[in-house]
């Protein structure tokens, strides 16, 4: 089983990994309070009028209504998406310290914490004044709060609206709004326009690979949705475990498929490639293999919803380019 990460793939690994670390049964979200969060423990909702610097303000986060009174200069991050959107919308300077999964860009402040694992003690040893995490696990959004942390609960995306919308967040939330703002127009524009630059009339097939179990992703996903845009169909789909957006596929299953593309998101955790491939039974004979259509990606790129995700069109956009025309 691969590294456990906080992302949309590996959220349903974490799960399966960690048992009972907090997630939900669908793999993408967690459950929390609806309870307003403030960053000073006495208030309970955002003041009627903001002041010069914008605050306070109120984020509709997935832990509810958080109200964040002033500029936050003292930011953790819990999820490595989070972290990744806090450097883009130009808060890297506010972050005091990361989880050990965060590891883009190179700057950030990395530590022990962990999203995964939370350990409150630890948080607040910090001295935060927001904490931002993608999971909910033991309760860890109601603990901080009644010691008077501020958290934002920015849960793993299930769409792309759902992605801008966490950066807006943050960009909100940190006093950032411009920039944030400014990201995602930009991510919206490269991303429509990969999309519709792409040949569709070939209808080809792929096979995203999660780890080397192998788990796989359906088109209801995040990435599932990504690959979509392209006009690629997804074999995952008719998976007998399909219903629950990553299904645990058998080697038969997909060399019956034989997919047009491969795009192996476990390179880095499993070391992953055409040849680890080939010696899978069965798998020697894909026409990806013989046409040389695996597609090696950043394993971390694959797995999170923040601004890298136009990295990740890109280069589907030139993988359906250039099988298209080969």
């Amino acid at each position: 089983m691969r590294p456990v990460r906080t992302a949309f793939a590996g959220a349903l690994l974490g799960v399966l990994t960690l048992a009972g670390c907090g997630q939900n049964s669908a793999p993408q979200g967690t459950t929390a309070s609806a309870a307003p969060t403030s960053a000073t423990p006495s208030a309970s909702s955002a003041t009627a009028f903001a002041g010069s610097d914008g605050f306070p303000v109120t984020v509709q986060a997935g832990n509810g209504p958080v109200v964040v009174q002033s500029r936050p200069e003292r930011i953790v991050s819990l999820s490595p998406t989070a972290t990744e959107s806090l450097f883009a919308v130009g808060a890297g300077s506010q972050v005091v310290a990361v989880d050990d999964q965060s590891d883009y860009p190179a700057q950030t402040p990395k530590s022990a914490l962990s999203g995964f694992k939370p350990n409150v003690e630890a948080i607040v040893e910090k001295k935060p004044d927001l904490v931002v995490l993608a999971n909910d696990i033991d309760g860890v959004v109601a603990k901080l709060g009644k010691l008077g942390v501020p958290v934002l609960l920015e849960p793993a995306a299930t769409k792309l609206d759902e992605a801008y919308d966490q950066i807006a967040d943050l960009g909100a939330a940190t006093g950032n709004t411009a920039k944030a703002q400014e990201v995602v127009t930009g991510m919206r524009k490269q991303i429509d326009d990969l999309a519709a630059a792409a040949p569709k009339d070939k209808k080809l097939t792929y096979y995203h690979e999660l780890d080397s179990t192998p788990y796989s992703a359906t088109s209801t996903t995040f990435i599932g949705q990504i690959y979509g845009l392209f006009g690629l169909t997804n074999i995952a789909d008719k998976a007998p475990e399909a219903a629950g957006g990553y299904p645990k596929l058998s080697a038969e299953f997909v060399a019956k498929a034989d997919p047009d593309l491969v795009f192996l998101a476990d390179t880095k955790c499993c070391g992953q490639s055409k040849e680890t491939l080939a010696k899978r039974p069965g798998w020697s004979g894909l026409s990806a293999l013989k046409k040389d259509q695996v597609v090696l990606l950043d394993d971390d790129i694959a797995s999170r919803w923040g601004p890298r995700v136009v990295d990740l069109a890109k280069q589907v956009g030139d993988v359906v380019r250039k099988a298209t025309t080969s």
